[in-house]
């Protein structure tokens, strides 16, 4: 897979990736600076951040920078902007891609347990939003935001109950700036992503027995899960200026994954070609 962005798509931008240092946000952050970006990465762990930074400029050359931030602390995020700014004048894009998650019964999870997960995802990307777009309409900047939910925002989902809450609220607060700060010049889009392995997040979600009963593939109609360059691509597009008419909108990318699962009857696939041969014959005798 290769990527599909025309060479300096992003040439001086600056783009900050929350959750940057690892999985899909390391990705897609790196091809952002292929394109020609300038890349913030921040999460909680330095060391994790600094590792990951260290790499990325090998690989691609570009220049990044890395800040640890806890973004449930809206003061340190105000601190990351002042430094991306101090460092590259300007920060055109924001991607809110930091996230935490539980697979539980809702009941056995304790109330600090749902906190943890809703104060990452919904609380730390407002957080961000709100500071960065405030910082946007100051000084009279065009910026995007891009906000990483899950389908399940809407529709729903047991056993990731908290994610599910928070990943909603994200989704409502996307199509709301769309359509309150567009007048600022201020773009709110978000990317549902469906199974796109990483190392460490997807061994937590699936761990060996679980995989084994449940097998993910077998949601998937394309038979697939995603790579990560096809999400760094779509990524990359809605964070350029090529999407610059595309606001408040939700791009699904998951092989069809959820409508196979929102479909009643999706599920009959697994009868056999003689037990259709049955039914058209009593269909037929009637």
């Amino acid at each position: 897979m290769e990527g599909m962005l025309k060479e300096n798509a992003l040439k001086g931008k600056t783009i900050i990736v929350t959750g940057g240092g690892t999985g899909l946000g390391r990705s897609m952050g790196k091809y952002f600076l292929e394109l020609g970006a300038n890349l913030v990465i921040s999460s909680r762990k330095m060391d994790v951040l600094e590792k990951a930074a260290k790499e990325l400029e090998q690989e691609t050359g570009g220049k990044v920078l890395p800040i640890a931030c806890d973004i449930r602390k809206y003061e340190e995020i105000e601190d990351v902007l002042q430094i991306a700014e101090k460092e590259f004048g300007q920060v055109h894009g924001v991607l809110n891609n930091a996230a935490g998650n539980f697979i539980s019964p809702t009941e056995r999870l304790s109330h600090r347990a749902f906190d943890i997960v809703v104060d990452i995802v919904l609380r730390g990307t407002y957080n961000f939003t709100l500071a960065t777009g405030k910082n946007w309409i100051n000084k009279k900047q065009p910026g995007t935001f891009l906000n990483i939910v899950t389908t399940y925002a809407w529709t729903g989902s047991g056993f990731v109950v908290p994610s599910s809450c928070a990943k909603a609220g994200v989704l409502a607060l996307t199509r709301s700036l769309a359509a309150e700060w567009a007048k600022y010049k201020i773009r709110s889009n978000a990317i549902a992503p469906g199974p796109f392995p990483t190392e460490g997040a997807w061994k937590r979600l699936f761990p060996g027995e679980v995989a084994e009963k449940i097998d993910p593939l077998k949601r998937i109609p394309l038979g697939r899960f995603g790579e990560h360059q096809e999400l760094a691509n779509l990524a990359a597009y809605l964070m350029s200026d090529y999407s610059s008419y595309v606001n408040g909108e939700v791009v699904t990318i998951d092989g069809g994954e959820w409508i196979k699962g929102a479909g009643e009857f999706n599920t009959l696939e697994e009868v056999p070609n003689e037990m259709w041969d049955q039914l058209e014959k009593m269909r037929s005798k009637k």
